[in-house]
C-alpha cells in the first residue's frame, strides 16, 4: 500500500513538515501548530515524507507552506518550483547538509561550503521560487541573504517563534501566582546544537542550584519556568529563535545566554517592557496569515442573507436591498416566511436573472403565539444555515449598502483577523425623509461574521424564558435575533469601531441636545461612514408607512416576542393615545408628519413624547444610487 497523500478538494492550504505536535513537541512543531490553529483558511497537515508526485498533482491548485522538510524527496523540488504557489517557513539552516554551519564545521573540521554544492544550490532555488520567505530571527535572515543575495528579490519577513492563545492566557495566570523563585533550569536536550553540557557546566562553575528538564509535558515546563530563578541556555551554534528562551523571559526568569541565541538583541526581546514582547509575539499569527492570503490572492466567498414577508405590501425597499447585496456577495440567500402578495414572485424574477440569488419559502404559522420569534430570529438562523460562503453578511430588507462600500466589504472579508468571528459596522438610520440621522440608537449593527457552525441567531440564554406550555419567549433586552452560540446560548463576542469616547459624546448629546460636542460627534460619524463599510437603514425613512406597519404587524410582533397578550387598547399604541381601530388615514398622516418634524428619533417600546426634542445629526454622503426611485416615491406622497 502506497504511503503518499492525496490532497482533498476542500483544503485551501497544505502545511508540510517533517513532524507535527502529534508526533513530537518541539519548538518548530509548536510554532507550526500555533499558526495552523489560528488559520482563517482550511489547512491540511501533510508529512514531508508522504509527499510524492501524485500528492503534488492533487494539490496543484492549493497554496503550500513548507516548514521543516528534511524528509522531503528533494527530487520533487523542481516540480514544486514550476507548478505550486508556496511559502517557506525556515526554522534553521537547511542549505547546509547538517542544518547548521557550526555543526558542519564540528563534524568535518571544515567551514561549511554547502552553498557551492548541489544540495545548497537546490535549496536556494527552492527558496527563490517561493512567494515569500519567513525567518525566525534577523540574524538568520542576514546569514541567508549574505549567502544567497538573490533571495533579496523574494519578500522576506522575520516572524520569530509563534505562540497560541492558550500560552498567553497561561503566562498571565502563572505570573499572578505568589511563589518563591529558586533554582535554575537547564534544557537537557541531547542535540549538539543545544549545548546542554555547556549550560550545566556554567551552573556548576557559578554555584547555582539547577534542574535539568527534558521531555516534560508543556504545561509542566511552563510551571517550572514560572517558579525558577533563572534559565541558562548556551547553544554551540546559531539557534535562530529558541522558544524556551522566550518562555523563560515572559515567565520572569533571569537569563544567561550566549551570542548564538540569535534573537537575543532584537528590539522586541531586549526591551525592558514586557508588553513590547507580548504585543510583538501576539500579532505574529495575524501577520503571517494576512500575508499568506495576499500571496495566494485569497478572496473569501461572501454569503449575504436576509428574510422577507409581504415586503411589497408593506412598502419595504426589498428589491433595492437585495440589489445592493448582489453588488458584493457571491451568493444571496433569501428565506421568505410565506408571503401572500407579490414578494416571492418578484424575488424569483430577480433570481432568474441572477443565479446568485437563491430563494427559499419556509412558511410561518402566523396564528402561533410565538410567531414573532419564528418569523424573525429563527428564520434568520435558517437563512444563515443555508449559506455556503466563508464569510456571512446579514442584512434586513429595509437596509441598503452604498455602492462605494462594495469593495470595502470585500477587503474587510479578506483581512478579518483570524481570532475575530463577528464585527459591528456603522448603521446610518434615517428619521423621516428630511435628512435626519438618528443618534438615539446604537450607531452600529452586527453585519459581517465568519461562517462557523456554532454561530446562529436567537435569544441569548440570559434573556430566554419558557411559558407554561414550554414555548420560548424573550425578556426585554433582545429583539430575538442576537448572534449567539448555538450550544451555550451565550452572545458571540464581537469587535466594533465604536470607542468609549464616541459613546460618551453620544450620551452627552442625548442628555443635552445643545452640547458643543454634537458637531464633533457629527464630524466623527461622517468620517466613519466614509471609511468603514456599513448599511443605510430606511425603516423610519417613511414614518407614515412605519405607523401603518405598526398597526398591521409590529404591535402584535413585540407582544408575541415578550409573551404578552395583544389587545387594541390606547396603551398598546405607542404613537398616540387612541386605539388603532380609531385611527384614520388622516390621523396617520398628521401624527407621522408631527413626529418627523418635532423629533430626531424615538425608541418605540414606549409612548412617543413630542415635547422632547430628540437630537439628530446629518450626513454629507449621498444616498445609495439604487435607492433614488424609492426615495422619490416616498417624498412624492408628501
Amino acid at each position: 500500500m502506497s504511503n503518499f497523500q492525496i490532497i482533498p478538494r476542500d483544503c485551501e492550504v497544505v502545511f508540510v513538515a517533517d513532524m507535527f505536535v502529534e508526533n513530537y513537541v518541539g519548538g518548530a512543531e509548536l510554532t507550526s501548530e500555533a499558526l495552523i490553529g489560528s488559520s482563517p483558511l482550511r489547512v491540511l497537515k501533510v508529512h514531508a515524507s508522504r509527499v510524492d508526485m501524485k500528492t503534488l498533482e492533487s494539490g496543484h491548485d492549493k497554496f503550500w507552506v513548507f516548514g521543516n522538510f528534511s524528509s522531503l524527496n528533494v527530487d520533487l523540488i523542481p516540480t514544486i518550483i514550476a507548478n505550486l504557489k508556496y511559502t517557506i517557513l525556515e526554522y534553521d539552516y537547511k542549505f547546509c547538509r547538517h542544518r547548521s554551519p557550526e555543526k558542519h564545521h564540528s563534524e568535518t573540521r571544515m567551514a561549511c561550503d554547502c552553498k557551492d554544492h548541489t544540495h545548497g544550490k537546490l535549496i536556494s532555488a527552492f527558496y527563490y521560487g517561493a512567494k515569500s520567505l519567513w525567518w525566525m530571527s534577523e540574524g538568520q535572515q542576514q546569514i541567508y541573504l549574505k549567502t544567497f543575495p538573490f533571495l533579496q528579490n523574494v519578500p522576506n519577513t522575520v516572524l520569530s517563534s509563534v505562540f497560541d492563545e492558550k500560552f498567553f492566557s497561561d503566562v498571565k495566570t502563572l505570573n499572578l501566582e505568589e511563589k518563591e523563585r529558586k533554582g535554575w533550569i537547564v534544557l537537557g536536550s541531547s542535540s549538539w546544537i543545544k549545548g546542554f553540557d555547556l549550560a550545566e557546566q556554567w551552573c556548576k562553575d557559578s554555584g547555582k542550584d539547577y534542574e535539568v528538564v527534558w521531555n516534560l509535558p508543556y504545561d509542566d515546563l511552563l510551571k517550572k519556568l514560572s517558579r525558577a530563578e533563572g534559565f541558562v541556555y548556551l547553544p554551540r551554534g546559531f539557534d535562530t529563535c529558541p522558544r524556551m528562551v522566550i518562555e523563560a523571559k515572559m515567565l520572569g526568569c533571569k537569563l544567561h545566554l550566549n551570542d548564538f541565541v540569535q534573537h537575543r538583541d532584537e528590539e522586541w526581546f531586549a526591551s525592558e517592557d514586557p508588553l513590547d514582547m507580548e504585543s510583538y509575539l501576539y500579532a505574529a499569527r495575524e501577520r503571517f496569515w494576512n500575508a499568506i492570503k495576499k500571496d495566494m490572492s485569497y478572496t473569501p466567498k461572501i454569503s449575504g442573507y436576509t428574510t422577507t414577508h409581504n415586503c411589497a405590501t408593506r412598502g419595504y425597499p426589498f428589491v433595492e436591498s437585495i440589489t445592493s447585496l448582489l453588488g458584493f456577495c457571491d451568493e444571496v440567500i433569501v428565506v421568505d416566511a410565506g408571503s401572500d402578495d407579490s414578494t416571492v414572485e418578484k424575488l424569483r424574477e430577480i433570481s432568474s436573472a441572477d443565479s446568485r440569488l437563491k430563494v427559499f419559502v419556509l412558511p410561518v404559522d402566523w396564528n402561533s403565539k410565538t410567531f414573532a420569534y419564528e418569523s424573525d430570529g429563527m428564520l434568520k438562523a435558517r437563512a444563515r444555515a443555508l449559506c455556503t460562503g466563508d464569510i456571512c453578511w446579514q442584512q434586513d430588507v429595509d437596509e441598503v449598502v452604498h455602492e462605494d462600500d462594495y469593495e470595502k466589504i470585500r477587503s474587510l472579508a479578506r483581512s478579518m483577523p483570524p481570532q475575530v468571528d463577528l464585527v459591528g459596522l456603522p448603521v446610518t438610520e434615517f428619521w423621516g425623509s428630511s435628512g435626519k440621522v438618528r443618534i438615539d440608537v446604537n450607531p452600529w449593527k452586527w453585519r459581517i461574521s465568519r461562517n462557523k457552525s456554532h454561530i446562529t441567531h436567537g435569544i441569548p440564554g440570559s434573556l430566554r424564558r419558557h411559558d407554561d406550555d414550554g414555548d420560548v419567549y424573550a425578556l426585554p433586552g433582545t429583539d430575538g435575533c442576537d448572534y449567539i452560540n448555538n450550544g451555550t446560548l451565550e452572545p458571540v463576542q464581537f469587535v466594533t469601531f465604536v470607542s468609549v469616547e464616541s459613546e460618551g459624546a453620544r450620551a452627552a448629546i442625548l442628555h443635552d441636545p445643545s452640547h458643543p460636542v454634537r458637531q464633533q460627534y457629527q464630524d466623527w460619524f461622517n468620517s466613519v461612514i466614509d471609511t468603514i463599510p456599513g448599511v443605510y437603514h430606511y425603516s423610519w425613512f417613511d414614518i407614515r408607512r412605519k405607523m401603518e406597519n405598526y398597526r398591521d404587524h409590529w404591535s402584535r410582533f413585540w407582544c408575541s416576542l415578550y409573551s404578552k397578550t395583544y389587545e387594541d387598547t390606547p396603551g398598546n399604541n405607542v404613537f398616540t393615545d387612541k386605539r388603532w381601530s380609531d385611527i384614520t388615514a388622516d390621523d396617520i398622516v398628521r401624527v407621522a408628519d408631527e413626529i418627523e418634524e418635532k423629533t430626531g428619533g424615538w425608541i418605540f417600546h414606549s409612548r412617543v413624547d413630542l415635547t422632547r426634542a430628540t437630537p439628530h445629526i446629518e450626513i454629507k454622503r449621498s444616498h445609495p444610487a439604487v435607492m433614488s426611485s424609492w426615495i422619490e416615491r416616498v417624498r412624492a406622497k408628501k
